[in-house]
């Protein structure tokens, strides 16, 4: 019944109902003995939807949803070699709110805000403040784009570009649908998985009546997090003729076996998705303790070569500054 109330709201409403209080998520999971655990951030606040936190498990101190979002002790420990910046975003940023760092596409830094606050965003440093793009900058934005004609994907990414409005969305592909030479957009988002309804008539309306190929990557780290709606919100999405993508991030102790990767893949593609990295961790400062170590991260890769079809292994990969393109993992060092 809970889970009926949260989801009949419209995603503007749940996006704004969002528990921001350490207190009130214990309390509503029945883990208030978890609170000598956990901290109040300063600079990267708890934020999680009421829909995703009605996935967790009520009592369960170790459930897989729950221990992506509620800020740990761990987070204080300066850890050498994990860093605010671990992309060398800050050197790639040639004009504002812009990223280019992969030659044949951009990305567009267009809102800071996100409906939730993964405790291991490798982007929970990155100051928006000085990125976001105005007016003025979408000028920019379109005279660096046209001035580098090896540009033909653009990826809509922040924060969340589906925490801005459909209007705010809808100018911006307006804006790229006029360059020629743009012929894919993707986005790159969470919000389908942590608040399905963002999945509008008119937003996947809009979508599928671009002139340019359209691709939603989405970000869904364990099974649980797809449930019967979100499912059926996606495959909506898929209905409507855009490619849908799933982008893991490989954390420990939540998705780091072989079981939770498979049945990862399987509900994916049940819901009409298709997996499409599985990250290692980008070191950022306040994150260790999600780090996996890179030979554990390829025995489980070939684990799942074993039991899964080949189209449902997403590739295995780390991102590394100033390398223009996502590094695979070595797999075949100890074959």
């Amino acid at each position: 019944m809970i889970n009926h109330l949260i989801t009949q709201k419209n995603w503007q409403t749940q996006l704004s109902e969002a528990i921001t209080s350490v207190d009130e998520l214990l309390s509503a999971l029945s883990l208030e003995s978890l609170r000598t655990d956990v901290y109040v951030p300063k600079h990267f606040e708890m934020r999680v939807p009421r829909a995703f936190v009605a996935k967790m498990n009520i009592g369960d101190r170790d459930d897989p949803l729950l221990k992506q979002v509620l800020p740990d002790q761990k987070e204080q420990l300066n850890i050498t070699g994990y860093v605010a910046d671990p992309l060398g975003e800050n050197a790639q940023n040639p004009v504002k709110g812009l990223l280019h760092k992969y030659q044949s596409r951009v990305l567009l830094t267009i809102t800071g805000a996100c409906a939730i606050h993964c405790r291991y965003c490798f982007r929970q440093h990155f100051d928006y403040s000085a990125n976001m793009p105005t007016a003025d900058a979408k000028e920019h934005i379109v005279n660096y784009i046209t001035d580098h004609p090896e540009i033909n994907e653009v990826i809509l990414s922040g924060g969340d570009p589906l925490n801005v409005t459909n209007r705010r969305i809808f100018a911006w592909l307006d804006t790229l649908e006029s360059i020629s030479q743009v012929t894919t957009i993707r986005l790159h988002t969470r919000l389908p998985v942590v608040i399905p309804a963002r999945l509008d008539d008119e937003l996947l309306g809009r979508l599928s009546q671009s002139r340019c190929q359209i691709v939603m990557v989405i970000h869904c780290n364990h099974a649980n997090e797809i449930d019967e709606l979100t499912a059926r919100y996606l495959q909506r999405v898929k209905a409507a003729g855009i490619t849908l993508l799933n982008q893991a991030v490989l954390l420990k102790d939540i998705n780091d076996s072989v079981e939770a990767q498979t049945q990862l893949s399987q509900c994916l593609f049940a819901a009409g998705v298709l997996p499409y990295y599985l990250h290692v961790l980008d070191k950022v400062a306040g994150a260790a303790h999600f780090d996996s170590d890179e030979q554990s991260s390829i025995e489980l890769y070939w684990s799942l070569l074993a039991v899964l079809p080949g189209y449902l292994v997403p590739k295995l990969v780390k991102e590394l500054p100033n390398k223009p393109f996502k590094v695979p993992l070595n797999i075949y060092e100890d074959v």
